[in-house]
């Protein structure tokens, strides 16, 4: 890609924003080498209002303070915040028909709703989980699921992940999506039900369930495994972060597709995935 990609990041003092604020003005990073960061942005009350934010992200200083502010030109909006924070910075990308990634987890059904009707204005790349290893492993969970789901005996599906103490949703939207995908790929004539944890007298496993088990310990960046019982035998799915780079190096990785896509020209407003960005959008379930 030609051109320098303005971006500007919200949620920039938060654990993640940090990652992407350094991997961004790290030129050493192939992922970031066509970005320059133009804005850092938190709420007012941060205490590293003020501060630039290349010294709060732990590299050195890249004469961009964290501010509650807006730029007034960016060519892409990279958003790791809170779900509070989203409503606000979704309307200044519609207003400035300014791309935008969304990485923020933990959105409701209204949120998501507004995300749908602002995709009709800009471009929008929005994913439970920015990690290419993830998104691909979702696609290989399908294919598992599709090729064993009438297997003799059955197939007993179950999610396992892991995050750290401070994580406040559970189970993780990466986990509820790997459900969404598999559940698509079981293609039963029963609904699938989605059992969050067991405790009690539960009875006997039913076929058409996918479990949901959320672990929180210590600092663990995020870890899903998916399990695929049969009689017999089984397969177990893993990815793992070993640290949050991986998430904020998905995020730029989305926003440069989004500035220049497939073939050097942005994208036109829509409601895109990891997938579209992988270019695994149409690729076998």
């Amino acid at each position: 890609m030609s051109k320098t990609i303005k971006l500007a990041v919200h949620g920039a003092a938060g654990r993640m924003g940090q990652r992407v604020v350094a991997l961004a003005a790290d030129a050493s990073e192939s992922s970031a080498a066509d970005f320059t960061v133009v804005a850092a942005i938190d709420h007012a009350g941060h205490p590293k209002i003020g501060q630039d934010a290349g010294t709060v992200a732990g590299i050195s200083q890249i004469g961009v303070p964290v501010a509650a502010d807006w730029p007034g030109a960016a060519d892409v909006v990279i958003d790791f915040s809170l779900p509070e924070a989203l409503d606000a910075c979704v309307e200044q990308c519609v207003a400035n028909a300014w791309p935008l990634v969304v990485a923020t987890t933990g959105l409701s059904e209204a949120q998501k709703n507004s995300l749908a009707n602002a995709a009709h204005s800009i471009p929008i790349v929005w994913a439970p989980s920015m990690s290419l290893a993830v998104n691909l492993s979702m696609r290989v969970a399908q294919q598992i699921t599709t090729a064993l789901r009438d297997v003799a005996g059955g197939l007993d599906i179950e999610i396992l992940e892991r995050h750290h103490r401070f994580k406040a949703d559970a189970p993780s939207g990466t986990a509820l999506k790997f459900g969404e995908l598999i559940g698509e790929a079981m293609a039963d004539e029963e609904p699938v039900m989605h059992v969050h944890g067991r405790e009690g007298h539960t009875g006997q496993r039913t076929r058409n369930e996918i479990g949901y088990h959320a672990i929180r310990v210590g600092d663990n960046p995020g870890e899903h495994t998916i399990v695929f019982g049969m009689l017999g035998e089984r397969i177990e799915l893993n990815v793992a972060a070993s640290n949050r780079d991986c998430y904020a190096a998905g995020a730029l990785a989305a926003a440069k597709w989004l500035v220049g896509g497939n073939d050097g020209q942005p994208m036109p407003a829509g409601l895109y995935n990891m997938f579209d960005v992988l270019g695994m959008a149409d690729a076998a379930k």
